[in-house]
């Protein structure tokens, strides 16, 4: 056997074994990695050995790994910045899917199942029970995964034809599962927000509270 064959029956072999590696991983960013070394060594391979078709194969398939690869490991890096400053969430949207909402349509009703998120990328929403308003850049629907029973704590209506996309809890769990880095930093984010709602929520009670007292004693006697 020649340099050339040897090399190209190398390089088929480790990208052989690779691949039954990859079979192993339980993590994405891990498994991209192995992934584009193998898409490299069956290049070589069928370079060497004039086999065009796993060339071309793997000429496709190298660049969707490596691309796949940036986009994990992008979104980890923004979610784990959360903890410093506000979590862009527009990092979700190559796990995202599209959807157009009519004015006044129901994105989702007060005691439905929860299965989704939501990204408002233009329009308006509103949650009619509080009186609370979503714009562009606002994710809303995601302390469902959380509720116990994951059912709609409200409902979400929209203001004005709205552009919104859409995280089914599904994704986010695949996301969770094969990134723990960011499914650890997720929940982090989401703690705080939850105990910002908190503070807030206290917030406007003492002002009530003060409120009403302020009322009590400018009462005639």
């Amino acid at each position: 056997m020649d340099t050339i064959g040897l090399i190209a029956y190398s390089a088929a072999t480790a990208g052989i074994i690779l691949t039954v590696v990859q079979f192993w991983m339980k993590t994405m960013i891990p498994l991209r990695f192995i992934g584009i070394v193998t898409n490299v060594l069956f290049l070589i391979y069928s370079g060497l050995a004039f086999v065009w078709p796993t060339f071309v194969l793997n000429c496709i398939v190298l660049p969707l790994n490596a691309w796949r690869l940036h986009e994990m490991r992008e979104l980890i890096r923004k979610t784990q910045a959360a903890s410093k400053t506000d979590f862009d969430m527009s990092a979700l949207a190559p796990f995202m899917t599209d959807r157009t909402v009519k004015a006044r349509e129901t994105v989702f009703s007060k005691g439905e199942d929860a299965d989704a998120m939501y990204l408002v990328v233009a329009g308006r929403l509103h949650l009619p029970e509080t009186q609370i308003e979503f714009g562009p850049g606002a994710m809303v629907g995601e302390l469902g995964l959380l509720a116990p029973g994951r059912t709609r704590t409200q409902s979400l209506v929209a203001i004005e034809d709205t552009e919104v996309r859409v995280l089914p809890y599904e994704r986010f769990e695949e996301l969770y599962f094969q990134n723990p880095q960011f499914g650890l930093a997720f929940l982090k984010l989401t703690s705080q927000r939850l105990f910002q709602n908190i503070a807030r929520l206290e917030q406007e009670l003492a002002d009530r509270t003060k409120e009403v007292h302020r009322l009590r004693g400018a009462q005639p006697a």
